[in-house]
């Protein structure tokens, strides 16, 4: 015997018969919480704010960064 029940309903009223919570708000406080972090985050990607920082080290900085790529470069075409 095969049996097949097709229920029609919501998530929200599948959570509910299932005695599941709700966890809607916590998720929306959780989204926005993550868009804030990544709009304060944007600002230190900006390249013209990466260049200050960078040059406000120096010649010191500028030449470790130099380095930085110039190993990423032989990193990169090591097999």
């Amino acid at each position: 015997m095969k049996l097949n029940i097709e229920i029609d309903c919501t998530p929200a009223e599948a959570r509910a018969f299932l005695g599941l919570p709700d966890v809607t708000p916590l998720n929306d406080h959780l989204v926005a919480e993550m868009q804030k972090r990544m709009d304060a985050n944007m600002a230190a990607m900006q390249p013209d704010e990466l260049m200050k920082t960078w040059t406000s080290f120096g010649v010191q900085a500028q030449d470790q960064f130099r380095r930085l790529m110039e190993a990423a470069v032989t990193g990169a075409s090591k097999p």
